[in-house]
């Protein structure tokens, strides 16, 4: 599912020169473009405010600092990131914290996890046709298919064109089939190493906070803390260590995505391939929803809950943008000879019916 609409979402960049939110404005009615951007700037918000926190909680285990200067010199590392750092920079540096993520696994194999069961619930799921099981599976597709992967990925593709000399929108229009394999292949590898960190996180949730009955966990601090007695000092680390990477992976892309998204359904000029004099509101869109998430964590609102719920507004916002991104990438107008082939459809049809299917599930079950 991430693999098809990743690529999709590459597709959509590399061929039209453009980002989804400029394609929305440009093809289809205000009130689709509004109510996609409302989803999309909302739940972006939240995840960065929740993450930002996230990364506090755990710097605060690697040293006795008091929170608010974690905070604040947390969000002030990320705004200099994007304000004054290139985009190539940027990508850069993400590359290298990915690879933070790695820890997750280690941290879920000193849990020292009951294998002959891992094994059997990884292959037998078990479904429960209950509020908190549907929202959860919702709040999962949410986070690792939601609005601001679409965007994000479309925009890199863009500011890759541009990276490589192709500034105006004529001279980026356009792709080759190498250079679609190249991005398959790039996307595939991409999406397998994200799947492979997403499932150790699980299983280091289950392997210890869940078999012992510690389900009530109100930061992120308190999951890394938890993991100590139950796994060693190595694990707890290691787990700490995930969650600043990943933070500052998500957060700088969160508010960036959300600034896109305004930026391009307004006509603003943006990018962070532009300097912050040549693209005042789109830089300032930055700050802003940078700032709205740094606030957050002063309101006395319990940031995994929160992550929670921006996945679960991300997830049930995921149908309708999956679906205008399936009918762009059909669209001749705007695809010309690379529009789908009959499998790649068939692939995007499947996945938005599952997707639809689990938040059509939760909603009826919200109802009754």
């Amino acid at each position: 599912m991430m693999i098809t609409v990743v690529y999709l979402s590459s597709k959509v960049g590399q061929v039209s020169g453009e980002g989804l939110f400029a394609l929305l404005r440009k093809h289809y009615s205000k009130w689709i473009l509004y109510s996609a951007l409302a989803a999309a700037v909302t739940g972006n918000t939240i995840e960065a405010g929740a993450d930002i926190g996230g990364i506090a909680a755990a710097l605060r285990l690697l040293a006795p600092i008091p929170v608010p200067i974690i905070l604040a010199t947390v969000t002030a590392i990320i705004l200099a990131l994007q304000l004054w750092g290139s985009y190539t920079l940027m990508r850069d540096t993400f590359r290298w914290l990915a690879l933070i993520l790695l820890a997750y696994i280690g941290a879920a194999i000193l849990a020292k996890p009951d294998w002959s069961e891992v094994l059997r619930g990884t292959l037998i799921p078990h479904i429960q046709p209950s509020r908190k099981f549907l929202s959860l599976l919702v709040a999962v597709i949410g986070t690792t298919l939601s609005a601001y992967l679409y965007t994000w990925q479309s925009n890199q593709e863009v500011e890759e064109k541009i990276a490589h000399g192709q500034r105006s929108l004529q001279d980026r229009k356009g792709t080759t089939a190498e250079v679609l394999r190249s991005t398959r292949m790039d996307v595939v590898l991409g999406m397998l190493f994200s799947s492979i960190v997403m499932y150790f996180v699980m299983l280091a949730t289950s392997a210890t906070l869940f078999t012992t009955g510690q389900r009530e966990i109100t930061t992120a601090a308190e999951a890394a803390e938890a993991l100590r007695p139950l796994a060693g000092d190595t694990a707890k680390w290691l787990f700490a260590l995930g969650l600043i990477g990943a933070g500052f992976v998500a957060v700088p892309v969160m508010t960036a995505g959300a600034a896109y998204d305004l930026a391009q359904s307004f006509n603003w000029k943006y990018g962070l391939s532009k300097k912050p004099r040549e693209a005042k509101r789109f830089y300032a869109a930055i700050v802003v929803c940078t700032v709205i998430g740094f606030a957050m964590n002063f309101l006395g609102l319990n940031p995994m809950k929160a992550l929670v719920w921006a996945g679960i507004v991300q997830g049930v916002s995921t149908p309708p943008l999956l679906l205008l991104i399936l009918l762009m990438t059909n669209n001749r107008q705007i695809m010309g000879e690379w529009v789908n082939r009959r499998a790649t459809n068939i692939l995007a049809g499947v996945t938005l019916a599952a997707i639809l299917a689990a938040s059509l599930a939760l909603v009826l079950v919200w109802a009754i």
